[in-house]
């Protein structure tokens, strides 16, 4: 974040991508949106918020293609940020061309760079490679092809809200189940499927890694308190390093099969070690209630 107090977080990405739906959902947790700012005037609104607006930390900004002027000055746009004291997250939404088709014939609304001589993947494909600048410079890239509208926005609550407003680094610890998926907003993601599993002990299968009997039948086996310890004092060691990059969040994913007993129980472990070391933690369980 530099010298400015700041959190800028830039909105952008593919047409029918979901953008619209983030920047919502950075309203909602408490971001100061903007929409489609020409980002030639981004910095001297920033400059106006530091010295006018001291309780605006978080900013959400949406750029898309409709500012396509400024899009072969991207990198001279980011370098005047950077000169000011600003590190921006960039946020980049994209889809497979066959799902941004099915958006727009769902919501018959026109893309922006379609006209009645031009079709709809021809539009998709031109904006894609126009986009590339914007997409080479993202913090982050996330592919809403298989997201629904709810889903979208629990990844913008789950990850940005985490973020505080002090200049260090915030952890999410997941715990989820392979059988479900991978999170897709998982930074590191560890598997200790290795473990053994409590599932087959009769008396722990309708429990969860949250009971006292789970927990100790798990942490009694030496390799998962062994485990623990090793990735806990790895962790120790990379998480300074991603605060001196100027990262802000930063999730780490634990699963197993199910995402019911060992994720569970060792994401908890974790998150206690972290927490003692200092560190803002934040833990949740994805699918520790599905069968």
């Amino acid at each position: 974040m530099g010298k400015n107090r700041i959190h800028l977080v830039i909105v952008t990405g593919l047409s029918g991508s979901g953008k619209s739906t983030a920047i919502k959902a950075f309203e909602d947790i408490g971001y100061f949106c903007i929409d489609n700012l020409p980002a030639p005037l981004l910095p001297h609104f920033l400059a106006l918020c530091e010295e006018d607006r001291p309780e605006l930390t978080r900013v959400a900004l949406g750029i898309d293609i409709r500012g396509r002027s400024f899009l072969p000055d991207t990198e001279r746009f980011f370098e005047t940020l950077e000169e000011s004291g600003y590190r921006p997250e960039v946020l980049f939404f994209e889809a497979a061309t066959e799902v941004l088709q099915r958006r727009y014939s769902q919501t018959r609304r026109l893309h922006p760079m379609a006209d009645q001589a031009q079709r709809l993947v021809a539009a998709i494909e031109r904006e894609r490679r126009e986009l590339q600048g914007l997409r080479a410079r993202a913090t982050r890239i996330v592919d809403t092809s298989d997201f629904s509208v709810h889903q979208l926005k629990a990844l913008i609550t789950r990850t940005y809200s985490l973020v505080s407003e002090r200049e260090r680094l915030s952890v999410q610890i997941l715990s989820f189940g392979f059988k479900y998926g991978l999170p897709f907003e998982a930074d590191l993601v560890m598997d200790v499927r290795f473990l053994p599993n409590p599932y087959f002990v009769e008396e722990l299968r309708s429990l969860d890694g949250c009971s006292a009997p789970v927990r100790d039948w798990v942490l009694a086996r030496p390799q998962a308190v062994e485990f623990v310890d090793d990735y806990t004092r790895l962790l120790e060691k990379l998480l300074p390093q991603y605060i001196r990059e100027g990262k802000r969040y930063l999730t780490l994913a634990v699963g197993c099969t199910g995402g019911k007993h060992r994720s569970v129980v060792i994401a908890e472990r974790m998150a206690d070690k972290l927490r003692s070391a200092g560190y803002h933690t934040v833990l949740s369980h994805r699918d520790i209630y599905l069968d």
